[in-house]
């Protein structure tokens, strides 16, 4: 694994006690961590809580969704696996010229 990959790498322990967006590659699920908001810790006091590592507060998911595909994307083309001018494998075995079977293409009119 690359250093760069390394450094971004984290386990679910690590995660949740450091703020900023994660992405699990198997699960493709991403973890928003965002401590800023603070929750009156007596709710929490309850019975029912005790002892509960999470508690769902929402169904809702309160992000901004541009913003995340930003970040994500921003992420992807810094630390695409290829170099900075890589260009895919399909894309180099198709040729500008090249006509897949049964295409039908547009006749130029040459008056």
């Amino acid at each position: 694994m690359a250093d760069a990959a390394k450094e971004n790498v984290y386990e679910v322990e690590e995660l949740l006690m450091q703020p900023g967006t994660y992405f699990n590659p198997q699960t493709e699920v991403v973890v928003i961590v965002d401590d800023s908001t603070s929750l009156d810790q007596e709710v929490f006091d309850m019975e029912a809580y005790e002892g509960a590592e999470w508690v769902r507060v929402s169904d809702d998911v309160p992000v901004d969704e541009d913003r995340r595909d930003q970040v994500l994307e921003r992420f992807q083309a810094h630390y695409h696996p290829g170099s900075a001018g890589s260009v895919s494998e399909t894309a180099l075995e198709q040729g500008d010229e090249e006509v897949d079977e049964g295409e039908q293409g547009q006749e130029l009119d040459s008056r």
